[in-house]
């Protein structure tokens, strides 16, 4: 797959004018601009001599006043990558497309606060920030982004918070809460984390202190259809997702209805073909959106697929994973996607799941569910069944009670 599409160039006349200006002094792009065609971009490029490679006058006097800052990415599905950034640029991002979404800009305008339930990373970046600038480590004021956005998890693997821990979330929310007159918040979320909040709160018998948000947002990773739906049957307020990264911001939001729509501001995306046959396609973006690191045909490692299956971006309809998460057997490409909507027809009771390769011939489904109880003899072979036909391994399907979550913070559905 993806030795042909390394050599892929695109002229010097199809990226625009305005993004070109941004380039034209940055080490890593002077020889695309001297043959006047730009190659993909992949991570690896973007890590070789760094920062040198992205180093002009603009962005060391950046440095030097603070106006840029070095980062790593979560790493979630490669190794963590160096990000030169301005501060608080994914919240910036985040905020214009929440000024702007149709179904949860009221919660803006309703000057609501934003309670983030995602990865224990994200808390962790925080309270680094915060200590930084001299403030105590162990309080809530420590998970403060900035006057408007606190952040609640504390521990890596949701599945494992205890009483206290859900407690301790309450109390925060409450905090947010009693900052509006009329007790609204917005709630940001990794969906597989939110699921996990609720569950908790049902098996420590807290349901009654906790009061629903206005919206809710989910982003960071791929949601399977089955917590997307839990999530859309709990909450009567707006469900929505983002789409995004680290190094590039939000590029596609979801209406309330689970239609995507782009959201390129200073970005430009392709799509370029990973299994043809399938209409399954490479995210390649530009984006001048981050001052200090344009990315011009970078790679974001996400696939997607479209309405119509062409490649035209603005018919997205849906996010298939990670590309270093295609499981290849042969000549068959499966990705998270397609696994899911085989997990998606049998049963809406699996809530996480994580395929194990075990030779090139076997593997292992396991999963867990959101009642606890393991499918029915009669469901499990339905999957297997589904399964094997989707991937041509014989695969066992075995129920657990706890899958551990990656030391990033998500969980990765494939394992080799």
């Amino acid at each position: 797959m993806r030795e042909v599409m390394q050599g892929a160039m695109s002229r010097f006349d199809q990226i625009p004018g305005d993004m070109l200006d941004h380039v034209r002094d940055i080490p890593i792009y002077r020889q695309a601009i001297e043959q006047r065609a730009f190659p993909i971009l992949e991570k690896t490029e973007i890590a070789r001599d760094f920062p040198a490679n992205w180093m002009t006058p603009r962005l060391a006097q950046a440095f030097e006043t603070g106006a840029a800052e070095l980062v790593l990415s979560t790493g979630t599905n490669h190794a963590r990558m160096q990000i030169i950034r301005p501060p608080l640029f994914l919240l910036h991002s985040y905020y214009r497309l929440w000024i702007e979404h149709p179904d949860i800009r009221v919660t803006w305008e309703e000057n609501c606060q934003r309670v983030s339930l995602t990865t224990v990373l994200a808390t962790e970046h925080v309270k680094r920030v915060n200590a930084a600038r001299g403030m105590a480590s162990d309080d809530a004021s420590s998970r403060r982004l900035d006057a408007r956005t606190s952040y609640l998890n504390q521990s890596l693997d949701p599945a494992l918070w205890t009483r206290a821990e859900i407690e301790q979330m309450l109390a925060d929310i409450d905090i947010a809460r009693h900052a509006h007159p009329r007790g609204l918040y917005h709630l940001d979320c990794s969906s597989y984390h939110l699921v996990h909040f609720i569950r908790k709160l049902e098996a420590f018998g807290l349901e009654g202190a906790f009061a629903e948000p206005a919206s809710v947002v989910h982003a960071y990773e791929f949601t399977p259809a089955n917590v997307g739906a839990f999530l859309r049957r709990r909450f009567s307020c707006p469900v929505v997702d983002l789409f995004g990264s680290t190094e590039l911001g939000y590029l596609y939001y979801s209406d309330r209805h689970g239609r995507y729509h782009p959201y390129l501001h200073e970005m430009q995306v392709e799509l370029l073909p990973l299994v043809p046959e399938r209409s399954i396609f490479s995210l390649i973006v530009s984006s001048v959106r981050n001052p200090y690191m344009p990315l011009i045909r970078y790679r974001s490692g996400d696939c997607a697929q479209t309405r119509d299956g062409s490649s035209d971006p603005t018919q997205i309809s849906r996010f298939c994973g990670r590309e270093k998460e295609l499981l290849q057997v042969g000549s068959r490409i499966v990705s998270q996607a397609d696994c899911d909507d085989c997990i998606r027809a049998v049963s809406d009771d699996i809530f996480v799941y994580q395929l194990q390769r075990e030779d090139g011939q076997h593997a292992r489904l396991v999963y867990v569910t959101f009642s606890e109880t393991p499918l029915s003899s009669a469901d499990a072979g339905h999957l297997r069944a589904a399964l094997h036909g989707m991937t041509g391994l014989a695969i066992q399907v075995e129920h657990r009670s706890h899958i551990v979550i990656g030391q990033s913070g998500k969980y990765a559905w494939l394992r080799s």
